[in-house]
């Protein structure tokens, strides 16, 4: 599968902006998606993640209640609604496709397939 990763952009503290993670192929119900972020020095972190088949969601602590992941079927496409943000969130945005259902979702070692990357930035 691949995936492609927008809607990043250049935002100002408390704004809001979506990002989309089209992908191409068939994404099975036994696929977790995953957003992660990596900001300039630091390791990839978690972000938020989706498991394919119960739609059950998972959020990093520093985005829990600002930022909401979502999946539309039809469209293989999974959203990252991201709300009030701040300029901790500054960094480069991927998404990732996890083949295997059991396990954690959080570490970006078990994912398989990765999108380009979207930047945010936010300043003002």
């Amino acid at each position: 599968v691949q995936l492609q990763a927008s809607g990043g952009g250049l935002a100002q503290p408390g704004d809001s902006l979506r990002l989309s993670c089209a992908a191409s192929g068939t994404i099975y119900s036994s696929y977790v998606m995953g957003w992660f972020r990596q900001a300039p020095g630091k390791e990839r972190e978690f972000v938020a993640a989706i498991r394919w088949r119960s739609n059950a969601k998972y959020y990093a602590d520093s985005v829990k209640g600002r930022f909401a992941i979502s999946r539309v079927n039809a469209e293989n496409t999974v959203y990252l609604q991201m709300n009030n943000l701040e300029p901790e969130d500054t960094a480069v945005y991927y998404c990732g496709a996890d083949t295997d259902y059991s396990g954690s979702v959080y570490g970006p070692e078990k994912y398989d397939y990765w999108g380009q990357g979207t930047l945010v930035t936010v300043s003002s």
